[in-house]
């Protein structure tokens, strides 16, 4: 009994249940519930010790400090009527026309996915296009909620500060801002572009109903002015902090802290009154995540898989690019990006790879996820948004529209990774 407990498998069992728990969500319990208590049956079994989950847990900590941020910031700018303001001037801007608002939405989520990152637009971007979609009296908001999630992960490799996901990939690597650009320059717009095209096609039945016009803008506070100066700012001090090669999980936290005392000055609302309605179970989560995949190394699947890429490598650099950022994209989606970046950043590290079998893996990283709405902690986020705002998306549907869009995305930015160098 000893010895299979001892097993590797058990080890691989145990995180693949806790796995397909974040994924099923049984009883609908939050996902927490099951990361975390995949990763405390692994130490209370014996087959990780407590040094080795602390260390993993450890690991996380620039992700705990950047949600915290993003996640207060998105708060901050909901209660103090940004998101209302913000919709009641896009829905205006829409004139009526259900594609323009589509596009526009599309169009502010690139830029916010871009500068400040994938989990920003789950987190900030939903709550104001629900409010949008409310606003304009749509019939059908999935169309344009749809945009939220997809295209936090189709342009999340646009800057390193798009995608947390970057920073695992690369780890201590990561290439000098003015590099990255020409580098996934080309692939970013390909993935951009391609997955417009499509989502706009698949949604073009709902995307003919009227929405209204006549939308009446409501005065922002002071309150709302000073938490869209603090996202500003915030976005300003991540892009310093990407060129400067600074973690982005400090300067996250004291921005969205900084906007949090500014707003505070100026509005009704109490710390409590933010405090209580902030997703905290994403930190549990990601903690769990992250000693998962710390168990996984304990039983060499890292060597392995380094081993196997290099191997393909050897024989093909190019069939290495197509296999590796394929194979990813998929995984992705069995297991949640974050654990799989981790992994697969250790193992392209130890496999010594050309730069653009690593931007294969990056892109599978990033923008695989698209395909099931657990292939991100970004699709996690929106779907907990989602379920505050009233709103609902079955897995079945998410994948039906996911099939459609990422693979020609995912084809066509990889293809582009090839153009650089």
């Amino acid at each position: 009994m000893g010895a299979l407990l001892a097993s590797p498998w058990t080890t691989w069992g145990i995180a693949g249940l806790a796995t397909a728990g974040v994924i099923i969500r049984p009883f609908s319990w939050p996902e927490f519930i099951w990361a975390t208590a995949g990763a405390v049956l692994l130490v209370a079994l014996g087959l990780l010790s407590p040094a080795h989950a602390l260390s993993g847990i450890t690991k996380g900590t620039d992700v705990y400090l950047f949600l915290t941020g993003m996640m207060l910031l998105s708060e901050l700018a909901r209660q103090e009527g940004l998101f209302d303001w913000l919709a009641a001037r896009a829905t205006r801007m829409a004139r009526g026309s259900a594609t323009r608002l589509f596009t526009l939405v599309f169009v502010v989520g690139t830029v916010v996915t871009v500068f400040l990152s994938n989990d920003a637009t789950a987190v900030v971007l939903t709550p104001a296009v629900a409010a949008a979609a409310k606003a304009a009296k749509a019939d059908k908001p999935l169309p344009y909620l749809f945009v939220c999630a997809i295209i936090a992960n189709a342009a999340s490799f646009v800057l390193p500060i798009s995608n947390p996901a970057n920073l695992v990939i690369y780890g201590s690597h990561m290439p000098p801002l003015l590099q990255w650009l020409p580098r996934y320059a080309l692939p970013s717009a390909l993935s951009i572009l391609a997955t417009y095209f499509v989502l706009r096609w698949s949604q073009r039945a709902d995307l003919r109903e009227p929405i209204s016009a006549e939308i009446d803008v409501p005065t922002l506070p002071a309150g709302g002015k000073a938490a869209a100066f603090g996202i500003g700012m915030t976005a300003i001090v991540l892009l310093v902090s990407s060129g400067f090669d600074i973690e982005l999980g400090l300067p996250t936290f004291l921005a969205g802290l900084a906007t949090a005392l500014l707003v505070l000055t100026r509005s009704r609302c109490g710390v409590m009154d933010i405090a209580k309605n902030i997703s905290w179970g994403v930190l549990p989560l990601v903690a769990g995540l992250f000693v998962l995949v710390e168990s996984l190394e304990t039983t060499g699947v890292t060597r392995a898989l380094s081993a196997l890429l290099q191997q393909l490598v050897q024989q093909s650099a190019t069939l290495a690019a197509w296999v590796s950022g394929s194979v990813l994209a998929v995984g992705c989606n069995l297991v949640n990006n974050l654990p799989a970046g981790l992994v697969a950043g250790r193992v392209v590290e130890m496999a010594h790879v050309p730069d653009h079998v690593r931007s294969a893996v990056l892109i599978g990283v990033d923008l695989g996820p698209n395909l099931s709405v657990t292939g991100s902690l970004a699709t996690i986020l929106w779907l907990t948004a989602l379920r505050r705002e009233g709103h609902g998306v079955s897995a079945w549907a998410f994948l039906k529209l996911g099939a459609l869009v990422m693979p020609p995305a995912l084809l066509l930015a990889i293809a582009g990774a090839f153009a650089f160098g």
